[in-house]
């Protein structure tokens, strides 16, 4: 197994000394590939998962209307969010005499509407009713309570007749195919969690055996620890003693500085490294490799360029090509890299108060889709079979069907350093610079008729957010402009092209590439 681990992990190495040893400059850059050149099945992992806010805000019309149209357009596979066992969800209170009462009305209809438009829950298991909670620390607007349980038996019996209702509702088969994550960064302490690592590992002991009680095959882990902590520990913990453990997951985000600011007062910037996001994956990576339990799948719950909902990189359309970047930096090393969040709906530090406020969501309050967006729609209509490519910012497929998909980038970090936040800069109108040509060579075509769709998103094309600045920034926006803004940024076709490939079954192209532009070519087969 040791041995097994460390090529794993050197490949990983090389793979990304190939990956950051890159010169990205337009002018020398060429994307050749052949339709007969396969590299196995497109890896989906960027779709596996998406993330929410908190789950009561899941109860909400148009909320489950923007997911259940992320969905479609995105196609992501599960959906995590916090707060599933807080007050506003009434999950849990006790009689007179302090016999445990549960109620899963609320969850019920959460998780029915999931089900319905074929999205499963990844099931976080936070945070602590407070019926049954030591203490009265609670975060966010919401008052998430984030103190450990006053007695550890009843939240194991909590857990397990929550599991065994889930069971009974939607079936074995079904529930065998969910993740139980114990937990939200519980390294945050006093933020997320009021207690120690320690009391932790027993929190998530407890809840592992409650799962388990009811179907050993249902699938627990943690510990969902901010920037990618505890991973070496909290598997020592449970192979030592013996306790459940058949994922890890953990969070990573873009930024230099910090881990929980809701409110986006401490100011944040944008990180030059560009192993950031992706070093610490394959990082986790490696330690699960080297440890007792080197098998073990790797998600990241949460990520994204910036920990606060209240920073505009999220706006910008610099977003669209970062988040690209870094997923194909990941490449195999995680088995899910979960976005967060889907929806500017979303309260940890209250109901907002415009339409655009850095807010982690791909889509705005009102569901006008930021060119966040983009990467992941455009991520989904990707072929199943992946090309052989060795640039570095793009992804060739094609489909059984005979259509080709090339997806190509450029990301360029132009945030200036440390001498301003991402507050201050994102604001901006900024417009993009020329990268020049990019050469786009394909060969082994089948001959004949192509129609050649044209996706786009970059600066001022598929960018909402610099509509919304050229409207002097509005505290609300009408019903007009919103229809408008919704209409420009659509994520329709920016053109098509008629392609005739003759019987050398090659294409070649030259197109212009500007910072970071996001860009789709979809050859259709007539």
């Amino acid at each position: 197994m040791k041995i097994k681990s460390a090529i794993l992990f050197l490949s990983l190495i090389l793979i990304n000394i190939n990956l950051f040893g890159q010169n990205a400059v337009a002018e020398n850059r060429i994307i050749k590939v052949d339709y007969n050149k396969t590299a196995g099945k497109l890896n989906a992992m960027f779709k596996e998962c998406i993330g929410a806010g908190r789950a009561n805000e899941g109860l909400r019309a148009d909320w489950q209307q923007q997911l259940a149209m992320t969905k479609k357009e995105c196609d992501f596979k599960y959906i995590r969010m916090h707060g599933l066992l807080s007050d506003d969800m009434a999950v849990y209170r006790e009689d007179s005499k302090g016999n445990p009462e549960y109620n899963y009305q609320y969850i019920d209809v959460l998780y029915d509407f999931l089900i319905s438009i074929k999205i499963k829950p990844f099931v976080e298991l936070g945070f602590m009713p407070n019926a049954l909670a030591s203490g009265n620390q609670t975060i966010f607007w919401w008052k998430g309570n984030v103190t450990p349980p006053k007695d550890y038996k009843k939240w194991e019996d909590l857990i397990r007749n929550l599991t065994q209702h889930f069971k009974e509702r939607y079936g074995d088969e079904e529930v065998k195919t969910w993740y139980f994550e114990v937990w939200n960064e519980p390294n945050l302490s006093p933020g997320f969690w009021a207690g120690t690592q320690q009391e932790y590992f027993k929190l998530y002991e407890y809840a592992a055996r409650g799962i388990k009680s009811v179907n050993p095959a249902y699938k627990v882990g943690g510990p969902a620890t901010a920037g990618a902590a505890w991973v070496p520990e909290t598997i020592d913990f449970c192979a030592k003693n013996n306790v459940p453990l058949d994922f890890i997951s953990t969070h990573t985000y873009g930024v230099k500085q910090g881990f929980l600011d809701e409110f986006g007062t401490s100011g944040t910037v944008l990180n030059k490294d560009e192993s950031s996001i992706s070093g610490d994956v394959i990082n986790s990576r490696k330690q699960i490799s080297n440890s007792a339990k080197p098998n073990l799948e790797l998600h990241y719950t949460e990520w994204s360029t910036s920990y606060t909902p209240a920073d505009p990189v999220h706006d910008s359309y610099h977003s669209a090509a970062y988040i690209l970047q870094k997923l194909k930096q990941v490449g195999n090393a995680a088995n899910s890299m979960s976005y967060w969040v889907f929806t500017d709906i979303f309260e940890e530090a209250g109901p907002r108060f415009t339409p655009f406020h850095g807010g982690f969501g791909l889509l705005n309050t009102q569901g006008i889709k930021k060119p966040a967006y983009f990467s992941y729609a455009f991520l989904n209509k990707l072929g199943e079979t992946e090309l052989q490519n060795k640039d570095t910012s793009s992804w060739a497929t094609k489909n059984a069907k005979g259509d080709v998909q090339l997806l190509f980038w450029d990301f360029t970090n132009t945030h200036p350093g440390d001498s301003i936040n991402n507050q201050t800069y994102y604001i901006k109108d900024l417009p993009s610079k020329s990268k020049g040509n990019l050469k786009i060579e394909i060969d082994g075509l089948q001959k004949g008729k192509y129609t050649l769709e044209i996706y786009k998103t970059g600066y001022k094309v598929n960018d909402a957010y610099a509509d919304y600045l050229a409207l002097g920034k509005p505290s609300q926006l009408t019903r007009e402009q919103v229809n408008k803004i919704k209409e420009k940024n659509s994520g329709a076709l920016i053109a098509t092209e008629k392609v005739t490939i003759n019987a050398n079954g090659t294409f070649s192209k030259d197109f212009k590439i500007n910072e970071n532009d996001v860009v789709l070519f979809n050859f259709v087969k007539q």
